[in-house]
């Protein structure tokens, strides 16, 4: 869609009100899944607008720099009643409060997520997370997600809002793509997953946890749970899932970073779920 084609409002003043949804993200973005966040989700850069337009959050507005603007929107259908704000760089940062690189943003409501039993009923396979409140990592076990076909993500309890800009950042918009459910209760959710025909496997380096290249494959639905870098999964998490595996490393090394271990693990089993 060229830009003269779109529905394109051009803004010179960063104290337009047409910009108050992106007015200061560094601090009004900070939790916006928490009482006083605004509750909105964040596309920074082309690609992840894009990914933002296919996806089930309904887009509110598109803003940033003619160029980038022009390359984001050719190749989605902008719905006519979703403006596009054309800035220049000066205006974006005074807006927004820091210089953005990737030359646009789009801003979208929060979509319906299923609920925890209808998503473990409809998937064979499931990234269950406890305690991962670093929101690269979290971007980045979305995007491993999306890349080995995973149905969804179950958040057990400590982790960081999914939605938060670093993370739709980090996950390259595929957050936006693979649904999640937040755990009703821990760690109940890992023995109701199980009950429900998982194979469950806690990825943890320590005793008794198995080798994953001698963990077989041979299953109809898997559930890989993992945990926060360093502090690992809680014993009331590795207590309720009777399978451990561990990804054997050089001497001297005693973990991964937690989103390239669940790739590991995602692409172990990807063969038998897929």
């Amino acid at each position: 869609m060229p830009m003269k084609d779109a529905p394109v409002e051009f803004i010179d003043d960063p104290a337009d009100p047409r910009l108050d949804d992106y007015r200061d993200l560094v601090r009004s973005d900070r939790r916006p899944d928490r009482p006083g966040g605004k509750g909105l989700v964040i596309a920074e850069g082309v690609s992840v607008v894009e990914r933002m337009a296919r996806s089930p959050y309904p887009m509110r507005s598109i803003m940033g720099v003619a160029e980038r603007v022009e390359a984001a929107i050719a190749s989605i259908t902008v719905p006519a009643d979703v403006p596009v704000y054309v800035v220049e760089p000066s205006t974006m940062d005074a807006a927004i409060g820091f210089h953005l690189n990737r030359g646009v943003l789009a801003i979208a409501d929060r979509a319906p997520m299923p609920q925890f039993a209808e998503l473990v009923a409809a998937s064979r396979s499931l990234l269950v997370l406890e305690g991962v409140n670093d929101h690269e990592n979290l971007g980045g076990l979305f995007r491993n997600a999306a890349a080995f076909g995973v149905d969804g993500v179950v958040i057990g309890p400590r982790c960081s809002d999914p939605l938060y800009r670093r993370a739709v950042r980090v996950s390259m918009g595929h957050v936006l793509k693979v649904p999640y459910v937040d755990a009703p209760q821990w760690p109940q959710a890992l023995y109701e997953i199980e009950a429900s025909g998982f194979a469950m496997f806690a990825l943890t380096p320590y005793p008794p946890a198995v080798d994953l290249s001698h963990v077989g494959t041979d299953v109809d639905r898997v559930a890989v749970v993992v945990g926060a870098e360093g502090a690992g999964l809680s014993d009331a998490a590795l207590a309720a899932v009777r399978r451990h595996a561990r990804i054997p490393m050089a001497d001297g090394v005693d973990s991964l970073n937690v989103a390239t271990a669940a790739a590991i693990a995602l692409n172990h089993f990807r063969r038998s779920v897929t």
